[in-house]
């Protein structure tokens, strides 16, 4: 299962494309919820934690099926595929079915990482040999999943990766809200922007956050690619 979530489904869909063409090339056959998704992560930022629950459960109804047929979910965005992990069972507690569900959720570098059967073993990542990748862990990621599976993935494939320590600062409705770009830019400038600076236009930018990608091209100019895009980007015929 597929789960294109409400950034990637509206803002980002050449994500999801790109993520379907790389689990099918490792022989797996994709499907994707029958209809919108949500996490209720903009609720849970914001305190809204009543509708935050209404979304989950909802959340709940469509993907709990697939997890309980033991069918994997695989989430694209790391902040709401951090919520179907965490936040989840916290806000649901009562419900076996959150529980489950988180379980059996997975960011795109684990499941690939550790195929299921028949198809265990028998996929590699298409070659990044050449490839200088400065890469920018998301967030919630990096505390909730972690970001080290990423980094195993794409140095298997031949990347040359360098990491950016900290946030990129935007933190989702944060940097947006009036008062905090100040502080939002202040943070970037710890990390994200000193090291985009330094890396030639040659070198792969790589953000799974649609944050930390909305901040890198607003404030440095610099496109962002999501990991999905950058191993389809070498699959034969594309």
């Amino acid at each position: 299962m597929l789960w294109a979530d409400t950034f990637t489904d509206g803002l980002d869909t050449q994500i999801a494309h790109a993520a379907a063409a790389l689990l099918e090339d490792a022989g797996y056959s994709v499907i994707v919820p029958d209809r919108a998704v949500c996490c209720g992560l903009t609720w849970i930022t914001t305190g809204q934690l009543s509708a935050a629950r209404r979304r989950l459960r909802a959340a709940v109804d469509v993907l709990s099926p697939f997890a309980a047929e033991g069918t994997p979910v695989v989430g694209l965005e790391p902040s709401c595929t951090a919520v179907l992990r965490s936040d989840l069972a916290d806000l649901l507690p009562d419900d076996p079915r959150a529980r489950r569900l988180a379980k059996n959720t997975f960011t795109l570098a684990e499941f690939l990482t550790a195929p299921r059967a028949p198809h265990a073993g028998r996929w590699a990542p298409p070659r990044l040999d050449g490839v200088d990748v400065v890469a920018q862990p998301h967030c919630h990621q990096h505390s909730v999943m972690g970001w080290r599976i990423d980094e195993a993935l794409l140095t298997t494939a031949g990347a040359s990766v360098t990491r950016i320590a900290g946030c990129c600062g935007l933190a989702g409705n944060f940097g947006m809200e009036k008062g905090h770009y100040d502080v939002s830019v202040a943070i970037a400038e710890h990390g994200m922007l000193p090291a985009l600076r330094a890396a030639p236009e040659s070198v792969v930018f790589l953000a799974d956050g649609f944050s930390c990608r909305t901040q890198a091209e607003q404030l440095a100019g610099r496109r962002g690619l999501h990991l999905a895009q950058l191993l389809a980007s070498r699959l034969p015929g594309r």
